[in-house]
């Protein structure tokens, strides 16, 4: 191989890798092992992960999936098409493309959706592109204080790129201000408005009439949501949103420390061409058979570069498919149920946290779906608080601050799972911190 490439030595082929970046020991491993020695070498490092039943959300959330979802996507005709460079001969990939793109429009209320984005970031950043790019001479787009942070955060690299400016919308109680947002669309020069619901603290905001308000100022309205939740919720096109972008991770696809997860992206029809990524529709043929096509490709790749409406390069099929399956046996019955559980394990356990005196609900009056947010006034610090669950195999949320907490329920938690919870956070808050130390303590 190195005479291929014109090397002499491994050091030269690494030559240009930063010598920071370079391992300068050994490897940790025997220099000569047999096949059943390095796989029983790698199954022993695997046994000291520590699994932990997690009550962390935040816009990723551990939902179940059946066992079919994966045998399915796993079978060598999916796992390997998992984009149709030649659509004429891709009609099962277009096929299921077009499933997913019908049950997305089904789940956000809107008429048309891609497929897809890499993530729920890469796709409301995408969102306001495509609110930018259909203003044509306005570059400002308005963000809610309660949309995902991480959200935020990818929307402010692309506009830092794209010259766009994104204002806050703050936010009054755990909810966005409306009076604030329609004062901001007075200066005429907003192209669109980005809105959660659920937000991030879990709270089911109210946006009666905000849509009217937000067209009435020419400017479109973003709405994100994670995907398992419009099974339930009021959907982005119930609201009168014009785009819905977000994350489809709640659609039973694992955790799996961050990815590969699923961005969707819905719009109003009229708004078909902005919208970015591949398109499928269906049609028939020369002999009245049904057949898909490629309706709409707005890539690079397809049409000249000052047309195309995003670099996508991938549709994120394997994922897309993985919603559809999941989608496909779930049905509306089967995500109302798991939105039922959840909600009624939440609001379960966000009652019997109060109970403790441990903690005290932040926003008491505001409806959740399957998160809310707690504030910790135990006589230890929240921080050793979160580190004793680690210790007993339990993720007990997502700190916000030095002593609030962002907690999730998902049908995945059984009620002694909760009740543990509530027993750990009543037993601790009254511990002195010295004991926390102690490992007998930490194990009764």
């Amino acid at each position: 191989m190195l005479d291929c490439c014109g090397m002499h030595s491994l050091e030269e082929l690494y030559s240009d890798v930063p010598d920071s970046l370079k391992l300068k020991r050994d490897y940790d491993i025997e220099p000569q092992m047999s096949e059943k020695e390095v796989r029983d070498f790698f199954e022993e490092l695997a046994l000291r992960n520590q699994p932990l039943t997690c009550f962390a959300g935040a816009g990723f959330y551990d939902h179940y999936a059946p066992s079919v979802v994966q045998s399915i996507i796993s079978r060598s005709e999916f796992l390997t098409a998992y984009t149709p460079y030649q659509p004429e001969i891709s009609q099962g990939t277009l096929q299921y493309i077009f499933e997913y793109q019908t049950m997305m429009s089904q789940l956000t209320g809107l008429e048309v959706s891609n497929a897809s984005m890499y993530d729920g970031t890469t796709a409301v950043a995408e969102a306001m592109m495509m609110a930018v790019a259909n203003a044509r001479k306005k570059n400002r787009v308005l963000a809610s204080a309660t949309l995902n942070p991480i959200y935020r955060e990818v929307v402010d690299t692309y506009a830092h790129y794209h010259g766009i400016v994104v204002d806050t919308i703050p936010e009054t109680d755990g909810v966005t201000d409306l009076e604030a947002m329609a004062e901001m669309l007075g200066s005429g020069d907003v192209a669109g408005v980005i809105l959660p619901t659920p937000n991030y603290y879990g709270i089911l905001e109210d946006y009666t009439g905000v849509a009217d308000t937000v067209h009435a100022a020419k400017a479109l309205l973003i709405m994100t949501a994670p995907a398992s939740a419009l099974g339930v919720i009021r959907t982005p096109g119930e609201w009168g949103a014009d785009i819905a972008a977000g994350e489809a991770q709640s659609l039973g696809m694992p955790l799996n420390f961050g990815g590969p997860y699923l961005g969707y992206m819905c719009c109003k029809k009229s708004l078909i061409r902005k919208l970015p990524g591949r398109i499928v529709g269906a049609t028939t043929d020369a002999d009245g058979q049904r057949v898909f096509v490629l309706t709409l490709q707005a890539r690079e790749q397809h049409i000249r570069r000052d047309k195309a409406t995003s670099n996508i390069c991938s549709n994120q099929g394997l994922m897309a498919l993985y919603a559809s399956v999941y989608l496909s046996l779930m049905g509306a019955a089967g995500l109302r149920e798991v939105n039922e559980i959840s909600a009624s394990g939440a609001h379960y356990l966000a009652r019997r946290l109060e109970e403790t005196g441990a903690f005290e609900l932040k926003y008491p009056n505001r409806p959740f779906l399957n998160e809310f947010v707690v504030k910790f006034k135990g006589e230890v610090k929240l921080a050793d608080f979160m580190d004793v669950c680690t210790a007993c195999g339990c993720l007990p949320g997502v700190m916000l601050s030095e002593n609030e907490l962002l907690v999730c329920v998902t049908e995945m938690r059984t009620k002694a799972e909760i009740d543990r919870y509530v027993w750990r956070a009543e037993t601790f808050s009254k511990a002195t911190v010295p004991s926390f130390n102690n490992p007998k303590n930490i194990n009764d």
